[in-house]
């Protein structure tokens, strides 16, 4: 969990309009498909990276929301561990967006990073009403959890530099459904103001223009 110190400069806060959520990016990427979603995973790494970056340096709450991948006696720290093994496919990409001291965690049993997990309540507890969702998959995790966000009324950022899909077709159609129906805002991750998603007013953040 995140320091309780909000004098520091790039520690999370209590309290904070928006918060940057990463889904599955702690992956062995071992799995069928695999090579294929680390294939179009790759790029976003570097994009996600400085967005997390930014995001805590702006005071905007970090979240690894993340599957324990049947590791159910796993904690965070040994799930990013057996991720980073020489032996794991994904590895020099978990390197790259691996927590930080201050960062939350989040482990999710399924889909959804709202489903049987702590996620409602920390966001509560923070504040937040606007979400940036990204990771792995477009069309899959990240898109179940937007509509779960949806549902319980979050603003939802999606840059679409910092998500991939097994298949790019799949990618920019999950991209295409969350802009239409969730009313997300999939603008890339260079342009998202996060002062403006740190700043805590108790109501949603506004990131467009």
């Amino acid at each position: 969990m995140a320091s309780r110190n909000a004098d520091l400069h790039g520690y999370a806060p209590d309290k904070a309009d928006g918060a940057l959520l990463l889904i599955d990016v702690v992956n062995r990427f071992d799995f069928p498909d695999a090579d294929a979603l680390l294939a179009h995973a790759r790029p976003i790494a570097e994009p996600l990276a400085r967005l997390a970056d930014r995001a805590r340096k702006a005071g905007v709450p970090v979240i690894y929301v993340n599957d324990n991948f049947g590791r159910w006696r796993s904690d965070f720290a040994s799930l990013v561990e057996h991720c980073l093994e020489p032996d794991a496919p994904g590895r020099e990409f978990v390197a790259k967006l691996r927590p930080e001291e201050d960062d939350y965690l989040v482990i999710k049993p399924k889909h959804s990073g709202f489903f049987s997990t702590t996620l409602g309540t920390l966001l509560e507890y923070l504040g937040a009403r606007t979400l940036i969702l990204t990771g792995v998959t477009t069309d899959i995790c990240v898109l179940f959890t937007a509509n779960d966000a949806y549902m319980r009324d979050f603003g939802l950022v999606i840059p679409e530099d910092c998500v991939a899909a097994v298949d790019e077709d799949d990618d920019r159609t999950a991209l295409k459904l969350m802009r239409r129906v969730l009313k997300a805002d999939v603008r890339p991750s260079s342009e998202i103001d996060l002062e403006a998603l740190a700043i805590s007013t108790g109501n949603r953040a506004r990131v467009r223009d």
